[in-house]
């Protein structure tokens, strides 16, 4: 059966926020350094990134621009209180890096939770081509966090 077929172009304005939410941070990272800033330092996998970037690019689009044709309301379940609390959790993570700690947990929190955030959300939407682009997001991400501030 063709996937296509059950997804049309349209908006998701929830999926619009939920990027916007994730990029919060991000924006204020790049008017504003963090004291012992070392996101800023030159990546050792720019073809990961690129890569990553790619999928990044995709997963938002599906989000926010991509629709199930037979999607319900957006309600409060478990998916969806997990993508909030992912979101939250990735908050902490930006708080505590601010405040000069650039361990290898707080490295991972600025890593992993958006990207959870993104694949339960979808999950929650039933958007599989959301989901393959957040999983593919997720590991060029995780590759990125660990060979550059972790490894």
């Amino acid at each position: 059966m063709n996937i296509i077929h059950h997804y049309r172009f349209g908006f998701d304005p929830w999926g619009l926020l939920l990027f916007l939410l994730v990029m919060l941070p991000n924006f204020i990272w790049f008017a504003v350094p963090a004291p012992n800033d070392i996101l800023r330092a030159e990546s050792v996998t720019p073809v990961v990134d690129a890569i990553g970037s790619v999928f990044q690019v995709l997963t938002v689009a599906c989000l926010c621009f991509v629709i199930r044709k037979e999607r319900r309301k957006l309600r409060f379940s478990l998916l969806v209180v997990a993508t909030i609390v992912c979101v939250l959790v990735y908050y902490i993570g930006w708080m505590l890096y601010y405040s000069g700690i650039t361990s290898a947990c707080i490295i991972l929190l600025l890593t992993l939770p958006p990207c959870l955030a993104f694949i339960l959300f979808a999950i929650d939407r039933k958007h599989q081509p959301a989901v393959v682009s957040a999983a593919g997001f997720t590991v060029c991400h995780l590759i990125f966090g660990v060979l550059n501030f972790v490894g």
